[in-house]
């Protein structure tokens, strides 16, 4: 395999492992469960299109920052589909490998969201082309989804260090919801930097605590 292959499949089977980590820390058998990740597919499509802006009765302009994160929200709960499938295999690196990076135009991405959202909704399946689709209309390759899946995995295991699931957790912070807050965050970090998740954490805890203490 080509090296531009094989670092398709680093970065996918990393990204695998954290996700595995992730689901495992919410429920240790979660591949047992039978959650309904095609349920959060979808649902997850439509906050996608609140941000992207789907109305023809007013001006709506994207928010495309929110837009990515919503798109890697997306990937979370797709991955974990794939990982209880087939997981990793070649196709799924072939597929990624050869189909991200082929421009389209951004008017495509409302039906390419639908796409995804059907396929999810109806046949309990994640689409593959159609989250292909998605990152060529936004221009995002491999190496971004991998940057912005990284970001994301942290804040939701700090959602989760924090208190996610008994309540506790304040997903406002300062009057701005986190997933803001993580975006300004990533652009002040290096995220090629080997320790880049750790100083993500470390400076999610600080605002974090911060508006806390304001409180």
């Amino acid at each position: 395999m080509s090296a531009p292959f094989e670092r398709s499949r680093a970065m996918l089977l990393a990204m695998a492992r954290l996700q595995d980590d992730h689901n495992r820390h919410v429920a240790e058998d979660w591949r047992a469960r039978g959650f309904p990740y095609y349920r959060a597919v979808w649902v997850e499509c439509a906050e996608l299109l609140d941000h992207f802006g789907w109305k023809w009765w007013k001006r709506q302009q994207p928010d495309l920052g929110q837009v990515r994160l919503e798109v890697v929200d997306i990937w979370h709960f797709g991955l974990s589909m794939l990982l209880l499938e087939d997981g990793v295999d070649d196709a799924l690196v072939s597929a990624f490998h050869a189909g991200v990076g082929q421009p389209r135009e951004l008017e495509c991405f409302r039906a390419d969201v639908e796409a995804l959202a059907a396929e999810a909704l109806t046949a309990r399946r994640f689409s593959v082309p159609a989250f292909i689709h998605l990152l060529n209309d936004l221009g995002m390759d491999l190496a971004d989804l991998s940057r912005e899946y990284i970001g994301k995995n942290v804040l939701n295991n700090f959602r989760q260090a924090h208190g996610y699931q008994d309540g506790s957790y304040r997903k406002t912070w300062a009057g701005r919801e986190d997933n803001e807050h993580l975006l300004e965050v990533i652009e002040g970090l290096d995220a090629g930097a080997e320790h880049f998740p750790d100083q993500l954490w470390e400076a999610l805890e600080l605002r974090y605590q911060d508006t806390v203490e304001q409180s």
